[in-house]
């Protein structure tokens, strides 16, 4: 029942914000719901070998808030100056990581700011097949560097050990700052 408990939370909380009236009633209302939907409809445990690390996590944060600043600069710049002949690939990435949960994250941060979208992740082969806007010559490689920065910005912030030594090892001339 304690591990229920950050569920019932967050179950609470999105009934307040969906009610918009923050009183004793609807919390307690809220909490009478959040007990029932964990007591009916109990969500199987999560085993993860995510592991948390505080500095690695505020790089991760730093480096998602400069990518949405530059990745809207360069949109705006192709929006602007090519406009409608804006070019667009679909570019391959091969990831080292063999872990669902740092896979489903890198594919979150590269879709999270706009020009890169992740179309589909290849679970069995590691691969991410990601849509960028403003493809020239070089952008496939581009692109390519990019996601495989941010596996390592994001292995570095919630991977375990192995993990790390493993995408350290493969992106050694990758740049992730």
């Amino acid at each position: 029942m304690v591990r229920r408990i950050p569920l019932l939370a967050w179950l609470v909380l999105v009934w307040l914000l969906l009610w918009g009236t923050y009183d004793l009633g609807t919390t307690l209302f809220g909490v009478l719901v959040g007990v029932l939907v964990t007591g009916f409809f109990p969500a199987p445990p999560i085993v993860t070998d995510i592991r948390l690390r505080p500095w690695g996590i505020v790089r991760l944060v730093v480096r998602l808030a400069w990518d949405l600043v530059v990745s809207t600069a360069r949109v705006a710049w192709h929006a602007v100056v090519q406009g409608p002949r804006a070019r667009a690939a679909i570019v391959e990435v091969r990831l080292v990581t063999d872990s669902d949960h740092l896979m489903a994250m890198v594919a979150n941060a590269v879709s999270l700011a706009p020009g890169n979208f992740v179309l589909q992740l290849d679970r069995a082969n590691r691969i991410c097949y990601v849509y960028a806007l403003g493809c020239g010559r070089d952008a496939s490689e581009r692109v390519r560097r990019e996601v495989l920065a941010w596996e390592r910005s994001v292995v570095r912030a919630v991977g375990t050990a192995e993990q790390v030594r493993l995408v350290e090892r493969t992106h050694r001339g990758v740049e992730v700052d």
